[in-house]
């Protein structure tokens, strides 16, 4: 946690910026009936509202669920949500960890990516890499917890680090932020 890199944005990174409501706006700005994927699923309530607002074409859930973080209940909880768009062939749901299973995609496959996972630096960091090549070169990267941490359960985060770093490295930029109190969303996009 003390080796967390200090990255200083450029006016570039940001000069597009908007300041948004909440998640459900923020999906409201999402493309629709595009290709997407949500990393870390837990139960498959965000999940529901991904497939309620943005009508994508297909929808990839990734968590894994046989961790300490999560049960199979959580799993067979989504599979149940998730039923009459799995067998229609809508929602796809994968059982891994989530650079594991971005890794069996094709670059560019993507129109926009939904990250929250663990919310540490190292992994939000090396899943920000893999989206950047599984998301069409106009593609969003989007994603939660964009905070110094889950001060109630004494959890130091290092999803801003992570973006900072991947936006001035992979030239991208914070196109949206969210309001929430507590944990807040981000939006990029490619420079």
């Amino acid at each position: 946690m003390n080796n967390i890199p200090v990255t200083i944005l450029e006016r570039k990174h940001f000069q597009n910026l908007r300041y948004i409501l909440d998640r459900q706006e923020l999906l409201s700005l999402m493309p629709k009936s595009g290709v997407c994927a949500e990393l870390g699923v837990a139960s498959g309530a965000f999940s529901q509202e991904i497939l309620n607002i943005t009508s994508p074409k297909k929808l990839h859930l990734v968590d894994s669920w046989d961790s300490d973080r999560y049960s199979k209940q959580a799993m067979e909880t989504v599979l149940k949500r998730m039923r009459s768009e799995i067998n229609d062939g809508k929602v796809m749901v994968s059982n891994g960890i989530s650079t594991e299973v971005l890794q069996q995609f094709n670059d560019s496959y993507f129109d926009w990516v939904y990250i929250d996972t663990d919310h540490s630096y190292e992994t939000t960091i090396s899943e920000l890499y893999h989206c950047d090549r599984k998301v069409k070169e106009n593609g969003i990267i989007t994603g939660h917890d964009f905070c110094a941490g889950n001060w109630e359960g004494g959890v130091k985060y290092g999803v801003i680090e992570a973006v900072y770093q991947f936006c001035v490295e992979r030239d991208w930029e914070i196109i949206y932020i969210t309001s929430d109190i507590k944990f807040p969303s981000f939006a990029l996009k490619r420079l």
